[in-house]
């Protein structure tokens, strides 16, 4: 019925074998190399990797020390597949002025975005703000970055990190045109 507690013989205790025998196996390790390094009896290891015993955190402990891995990595569910994002299906946005910005992480980032910007020589992104800091690596040209007062000029390989919510202008500068790798924070919705 709705409403009533969950006593503790309802509960589902965490199935956790399975991940302990993995990360032992991972290290190249024995139950007996184990039990060794952790005290604990073979017999016992060997039921928890089978699910027929329950650990206190404390033997959890033990276990994890063994085997060098935090205690939270025995709690982990199955992690999803990693994004990956072919660089022919970036998402492409034209930029008036500076050239075009593909959004190297599929633009689905749940904090940060990373662009790579791509603007021809005398390309300018004219001045701007936006939320949170932003970090640029040049990766080629030669860039001059304004903020206020202050002026950079950058070549390939500097790496360059101010507060965007100040204006801001980036100018490619010289005869070759110019690339940026930007990590920024993804706006909020």
């Amino acid at each position: 019925m709705a409403g009533e507690p969950v006593l503790a013989d309802d509960r589902r205790r965490p199935a956790i074998g399975g991940r302990i025998r993995r990360w032992r196996n991972e290290r190249g390790m024995t139950l007996a190399a184990v039990a060794d390094r952790s005290g604990l009896n073979v017999g016992y290891l060997s039921q928890i990797e089978n699910d027929k015993a329950s650990p206190s955190l404390g033997c959890l402990a033990s276990i994890g020390d063994a085997l060098d891995v935090p205690l939270a990595w025995f709690f982990m569910d199955d992690t999803p597949a990693p994004r990956v994002v072919r660089v022919g299906e970036r998402p492409v946005r034209s930029r008036e002025g500076l050239g075009r910005i593909e959004q190297v992480d599929g633009g689905d980032g749940r904090d940060i975005w990373i662009i790579e910007g791509f603007a021809p020589a005398g390309g300018r992104s004219g001045l701007h703000a936006h939320t949170g800091d932003e970090h640029h690596v040049v990766l080629q040209g030669r860039w001059r970055m304004t903020q206020g007062d202050h002026v950079e000029e950058l070549g390939p390989g500097d790496y360059l990190r101010w507060d965007a919510s100040i204006p801001h202008d980036a100018e490619v500068i010289g005869d070759e045109d110019g690339r940026l790798l930007i990590i920024t924070l993804a706006p909020r919705e």
